[in-house]
């Protein structure tokens, strides 16, 4: 599913129009980020967390030839299932 046809379904389910659905996503979406560009952590009961990882600095190999490669260091966000999240999918 991409970003348009969760906006479809969510207008169909909801009984929202399209352009209701998209703010709402968008919205939710825009918020989402500038929390975790802030960071801190999202948790949605049931389906799951995202958090803001810290990635230190390091060297690392290209495979292909085997110099060393220097990595900055960066930020980016984990993402772990709640248990409903869990058990809607291993069903």
């Amino acid at each position: 599913m991409n970003k348009t046809e969760l906006i479809q379904q969510t207008a169909l389910q909801s009984g929202l129009s399209r352009r209701d659905a998209e703010l709402a996503i968008n919205t939710a979406l825009g918020l989402m980020t500038q929390a975790l560009a802030q960071g801190e952590k999202i948790q949605l009961v049931g389906f799951g967390a995202f958090e803001p990882k810290e990635r230190a600095a390091r060297v690392a190999r290209n495979p292909r030839t085997g110099t060393p490669v220097e990595l900055a260091a960066s930020r980016s966000v984990a993402f772990r299932p709640g248990k409903g999240l869990k058990e809607a999918v291993s069903r």
